[in-house]
């Protein structure tokens, strides 16, 4: 018996490899993520993380906290709730907050920071909603609380700037 060997034929061409569609949309790629990189730095807000407290100040100051249930939003001062806005309608009352908001502002007016708390299981939305009604004010907002200050049209007032998030009690 004899053995039949069978071998293949390494006459074949090894096919050159095609990379110039790659190329071509690495060249388009490229700039545009750089550009839309930059784009997306301006609408980040940068938060802080809540401190410790401080051991040497004489001066009690304000603690103000922006609590997001799911029945409704309370602002407390650090030791209790302070005020309490019920859900109307399955929605929040930003317009109430803002009002309520803008006079401890007109109270404490250096006071620049402040700590929105939420609930767990509750949807992202309604962080940056709150978020944004602690941080400014519509004119129309500010302007319903007596004694405030007009913003000039189409700019808004900055009440608390420095936000802190966390988890609520």
């Amino acid at each position: 018996m004899s053995r039949r060997h069978h071998y293949r034929r390494k006459d074949k061409e090894v096919p050159e490899l095609d990379i110039v569609t790659f190329l071509n949309l690495m060249v388009v790629l490229i700039p545009f993520l750089l550009i839309s990189a930059v784009f997306s730095r301006i609408t980040i807000l940068e938060l802080n993380v809540p401190e410790g407290g401080s051991g040497g100040q004489d001066k009690p100051q304000l603690m103000l906290e922006v609590i997001v249930r799911k029945k409704g939003i309370e602002i407390g001062n650090g030791k209790g709730v302070v005020a309490s806005m019920v859900k109307v309608d399955g929605k929040y009352d930003i317009a109430t907050l803002s009002a309520y908001l803008t006079k401890i502002k007109k109270n404490y007016p250096d006071k620049t920071d402040a700590i929105v708390l939420m609930e767990a299981d509750l949807e992202y939305e309604y962080l940056v909603l709150i978020m944004d009604a602690v941080r400014s004010a519509d004119p129309v907002e500010v302007t319903a609380v007596e004694g405030a200050e007009a913003a000039p049209p189409g700019e808004k007032t900055i009440l608390f700037a420095d936000i802190s998030v966390g988890d609520a009690p």
